[in-house]
């Protein structure tokens, strides 16, 4: 891979890690937070500019799927213009497109400058975590840091629908994206500051046609799942099946691609290495039933409950503070304890958790009883997202930093877009079926809970062996391939 490292002497020293890392977060909490923060405006954002439902809808589609078309170019971008650089135009491009869909005067500019968001926004997270890697290498700091770093993932589905609910209410829609200007202002100011100097490395070409295969592809997926959780059809639908299968072919032909060319757009072939494909796949099934029971929760509290929606994110978040407060804990064991001991664990939890709380999902449950089964799904969960990618990605080389964040972002923004969309279809057809809404709701949880719980599988594999530092605080000279002994901890090349 021809990406970039870190420029001689550029390492930071520990204090200064903690500072990267906190504007990370700063700027990744935004854009994560507008994932979720608009879902709870479209009812009065399709008031607003007399809009229908479904044309509203591509407010949170428009900017979904902008990300995702956005993603796979970053580990070449990255190579071409730095991290730090790459990471402050993105950030910039971001706030300008927040501010610009502030100012929207009808639903049609409203969804072109959520593209614009999406676009700058695609790009954050995983050059964000990029950055921690190859700064964090030579620390052996990396379960610690994707702790800290993971918090915008869990604190965005939790904050976003009460802090949306509460500008809509109190304040005005046009402050769901005018909030992310001063903060999006002062992240890049603090990045040009305290981010540590690297340089471009462009002597890659970027990989048109695996660009071509894969953005659209992808796009074409998350088009189709979006249909299918809108419509009543589900997958018989044209429009939904049409879009599924041309994307489907497409992200197929890429994947031949990433594992043949000389030169990928991203190279499959690090997926050879056993903790990125164990890691992977226990994130995709994770983060499937994570999210997909995350759309849920909200539902139940305003549909069966009657709780306003304010107040429906605020009962969801015994499961955000619990995920937060665990993952800091278990972001620092990783880096000293097997990540096995932590990961499979947090897997039985999550779905032990969401099973208690699915059981209870009645009309007169008592809240506290609810709460405290969000808080034991939060503590699994708070044990598995950080700490799964902290031992994926130990072992690597910092020049493969780019192309294995790129890697694990795609695959949990294709699994949180699948989980949605999942839960969508069977609580329509449950809802038909059913004579009562909490019927229809403990039905469909049990899709989330064997989501979760088939994570536990890929978990099994997740190394039993404890991280040591790499040898000599170096993962090893860039373009040895993956399983060199100088860029593979020694006690975890017997688990590849």
């Amino acid at each position: 891979m021809s990406a970039p490292v870190p420029a001689a002497g550029a390492t930071a020293a520990p204090r200064s890690l903690y500072g990267v890392a906190a504007v990370i977060v700063l700027g990744s909490l935004t854009t994560v937070l507008d994932t979720t923060i608009v879902n709870v405006a479209l009812g009065p954002l399709a008031r607003e500019f007399g809009a229908p439902l479904t044309t509203i809808q591509w407010v949170a589609s428009g900017y979904t799927l902008a990300l995702a078309a956005v993603i796979p170019a970053t580990a070449w971008a990255i190579g071409r213009f730095g991290s730090k650089r790459l990471y402050m135009l993105a950030l910039t491009l971001f706030t300008l497109g927040s501010a610009l869909a502030g100012l929207a005067w009808n639903a049609e500019t409203l969804i072109a400058f959520r593209v614009l968001q999406g676009l700058g926004g695609g790009m954050v997270m995983p050059v964000g975590m990029a950055i921690i890697l190859q700064a964090a290498a030579a620390e052996g700091k990396q379960g610690t840091l994707m702790s800290i770093l993971g918090l915008p993932i869990l604190v965005g589905p939790v904050a976003g629908p009460v802090l949306g609910g509460w500008l809509v209410d109190e304040v005005s829609w046009r402050w769901m994206f005018f909030i992310n200007v001063p903060v999006g202002a002062v992240a890049v100011a603090l990045a040009g500051r305290v981010f540590p100097p690297d340089r471009p490395r462009p002597g890659r070409r970027l990989d048109v046609p695996g660009l071509l295969m894969l953005s659209p592809g992808l796009a074409a997926v998350i088009f189709g799942l979006t249909r299918a959780s809108e419509g009543g059809g589900g997958f018989a639908d044209p429009g939904v099946a049409g879009p599924v299968l041309i994307g489907a072919v497409l992200v197929a032909a890429f994947v031949v691609r990433g594992l043949t060319a000389a030169e990928p757009l991203i190279d499959l072939r690090l997926l050879r290495h056993r903790p990125l494909a164990v890691g992977a796949a226990t994130l995709f099934l994770f983060v499937t039933g994570y999210f997909g029971s995350m759309l849920l929760g909200p539902m139940y509290f305003q549909d069966v409950r009657g709780t306003s929606v304010t107040a429906s994110g605020l009962l969801g978040a015994p499961l955000g503070l619990a995920a937060g407060i665990t993952m800091q804990i278990t972001g620092r064991m990783v880096d000293r304890v097997a990540p096995r001991l932590i990961v499979l664990p947090g897997v039985l939890l999550a779905a032990t958790g969401l099973t208690a709380f699915a059981v209870q999902a009645e009309t007169g449950t008592p809240y506290p009883r609810l709460g405290l089964a969000l808080a034991v799904t939060g503590v699994g969960v708070g044990m598995v997202m950080m700490p799964s990618i902290a031992a994926a990605t130990r072992a690597l080389a910092p020049g493969d930093a780019p192309a294995a964040s790129t890697l694990l972002n795609i695959n949990s923004q294709v699994a949180g877009s699948i989980g949605p969309a999942m839960v969508s279809m069977v609580l329509a057809g449950q809802l038909d079926g059913q004579a009562r809404a909490a019927d229809a709701f403990q039905h469909t949880y049990v899709w989330g809970i064997a989501a979760l719980a088939a994570a536990a599988l890929p978990a099994l594999l997740v190394s039993a062996r404890r991280p040591a530092r790499p040898a000599g605080q170096s993962a090893g000279p860039k373009g040895q391939p993956i399983g060199a002994p100088a860029r593979v901890r020694s006690e975890e090349a017997v688990d590849k």
